[in-house]
């Protein structure tokens, strides 16, 4: 079944001189790797050390010239390798109209683009992507953008497309860096490894890729840890194995998966390393490649020390992941939870220093609490500061709490905080607003819909936009209003566009994700791509309504027009976006 199964540096995998040759079937659906992934990939590189590992691939073996391009299907791995060629991209774009002639620059350049396009083939990329929504087409334009391939016509809607925001990401995160860093970052790419599985066949292919996917989780970083913590204090005669381990249950049931406690043992460590008891020499912060050799210096440094704290740290960290209305944090439910829903984990580093030292300075809490519901709603949606510097921000936080550690107040936090290096401004929010909102962040497209529509209920009416239901997700969900799909229906290219199919297309791209033109339904599988009118009318079969005559704030408006044109999208995102800022503008900021 097997035909081969090696580990290979990625430099291997895009080797400057092998010609071959990595296609993704036609059938295949487009790139669709977003932003969580891209950030993934690229922090886990430039955060490890060399020999990353990356995962594997799965492909089978076409080739029957031995002088010619050898073809491998990818059948498993498309996503992992268009993106790395994205990163690849990104650093020749960066690299291209450097001035530097010496010969180890050259020969770098050289070779990244070599990895990218096949020697002596013009017009030949290494890898052939899907032809799915143009998406091979939208690959080969980037190619041509940094000049390695010649294309007469740059396709349509580039830059909405998921495959060139990728790309932009990348030049985004390598913009400012100078030149050593990037060269840095290159090598560590290179020298990350993965597995490259050859098989005989597309039968052998699925069956394998069946097979990788449903075996157990490998140990984790938490599972470890456990171990050596467990053994220490057996060892040790601190507590019997039996006892820690009923006491290890406690922390586990506070933390409900291992990525939660594998964060909170690296947000623990960074949230008290300033304490000389927890500080581990040449370890300034906690990630996921360093934090088991951080935990075995501090578990042989002192096992019952560690533990106790870890114990009684995890209750704190629970308030954050399941806040509970009728619990301890009850005062703090709400802003808790908005944290939750807004995605705000890298501030529970600060969260739990704050909680630990500061338990009795309620207003203290409180205050921090609702500026950071502000403040992940506006980094959330702009992307600034980088996730990779928010652990540093925080922890800079942390320090500058503890040099006014008693006369501590939420203006020193903000103020901190809201620094031009550590946020964005307004304006760059409203921009942010003003564009495709729910195409950069569909999760914070979300809160900030339910937010202006929680402002508006009352006691007597009230409807929770954050019930999930048996499957775990949400019931409420975004609703376009002028349909998502790139198949526009007739009543709609009718009303938008005057019947001009053309027309609705532009305008569809221009329109269709803006702010105006979302709401909030519990039905959205029953709006689907309804005219307009039918959408507003919609009841079930009780005779409710659940189109725009729901009752919702967000679809007061919509309850009563006729029609729904871009002229009447402009003003509602214009309407939503007066309230969104009014919600989450600090004190004392001006709107231009």
């Amino acid at each position: 079944m097997i035909q081969s199964a090696e580990i290979y540096q990625i430099s291997n995998i895009f080797d400057i001189d092998i010609k071959v040759k990595y296609e993704v079937p036609k059938y295949q659906r487009e790139y669709i790797w977003g932003k969580e992934q891209w950030e993934n990939l690229f922090n886990d590189i430039s955060d490890s050390d060399e020999g990353h590992f990356l995962g594997s691939i799965i492909c089978i073996n076409n080739g029957v010239d031995a002088l010619g391009i050898t073809p491998l299907e990818v059948i498993d791995g498309q996503q992992r390798l268009t993106t790395i060629s994205l990163l690849f991209a990104s650093i020749y774009n960066k690299l291209r109209n450097d001035e530097r002639n010496d010969d180890d620059f050259i020969t770098e350049r050289n070779n990244l683009k070599h990895r990218l396009t096949q020697k002596k083939c013009e017009n030949t990329p290494k890898l052939e992507l899907c032809y799915q929504n143009n998406n091979f087409e939208d690959y080969n334009a980037i190619l041509a953008e940094i000049g390695l391939y010649n294309l007469s016509d740059k396709p349509s809607n580039l830059g909405n497309k998921r495959i060139y925001k990728a790309y932009q990401y990348f030049n985004e995160n390598l913009r400012d860096l100078e030149y050593h860093r990037v060269m840095e970052i290159l090598y560590k790419i290179n020298s990350a490894l993965l597995v490259k599985i050859e098989v005989n066949s597309h039968s052998d292919a699925f069956v394998l890729f069946e097979t990788l996917n449903n075996r157990g989780m490998p140990l984790s970083a938490i599972d470890i840890i456990k171990n050596k913590i467990l053994s220490e204090l057996d060892h040790r005669n601190v507590r019997s194995v039996d006892d820690a381990y009923d006491e290890w249950l406690k922390l586990v049931g506070n933390l409900p998966d291992h990525s939660i406690q594998e964060r909170f043992l690296r947000q623990y460590y960074n949230a008290f390393r300033y304490k000389e008891r927890i500080k581990v020499e040449k370890f300034h912060r906690a990630t996921k490649r360093n934090l088991i050799k951080i935990y075995e210096n501090l578990i042989n440094q002192d096992s019952g020390f560690i533990f106790d704290e870890l114990i009684e740290k995890s209750r704190a960290y629970n308030l954050f992941v399941e806040p509970d209305d009728n619990g301890s944090d009850s005062e703090y439910h709400r802003g808790l939870t908005d944290l939750l829903h807004i995605g705000a984990a890298p501030s529970y580093t600060f969260l739990l220093y704050l909680f630990a030292e500061h338990e009795s300075n309620h207003e203290l809490i409180e205050g921090s609490i609702k500026f950071l519901v502000k403040y992940f709603v506006r980094r959330n949606l702009t992307d600034f500061p980088r996730t990779r510097d928010l652990d540093t921000i925080f922890m800079g936080l942390i320090t500058e709490c503890e040099r006014n550690r008693d006369d501590l107040t939420p203006s020193i936090i903000s103020n901190y905080l809201t620094q031009s290096m550590r946020f964005s401004d307004i304006n760059t929010f409203k921009e942010k607003l003003v564009g495709d909102i729910y195409d950069d962040n569909v999760a914070v497209t979300r809160f900030i819909l339910c937010k202006i529509e929680e402002e508006h209920q009352t006691k007597e009416i009230h409807t929770d936009l954050w019930a999930r239901g048996k499957n775990k997700k949400f019931v409420w969900t975004i609703e376009h209003i002028f349909p998502e799909g790139v198949n526009i229906p007739r009543e709609w290219v009718d009303m938008v566009a005057n019947g001009d199919e053309n027309k609705a297309n532009e305008l569809h791209v221009a329109w269709v994700h803006k702010l105006g033109n979302l709401t909030m339904t519990g039905y959205n599988s029953n709006l689907s791509n309804f005219s307009f009118g039918e959408k507003r009318d919609r009841k079930n079969n009780k005779g409710d309504y659940i189109g725009y005559k729901n009752g919702l704030y967000l679809n007061k408006e919509l309850a009563n027009k006729g029609s729904w044109t871009t002229e009447k999208i402009k003003n509602r995102t214009g309407e939503l976006i007066a309230e969104a800022l009014e919600l989450f503008k600090f004190d004392n900021e001006r709107i231009d």
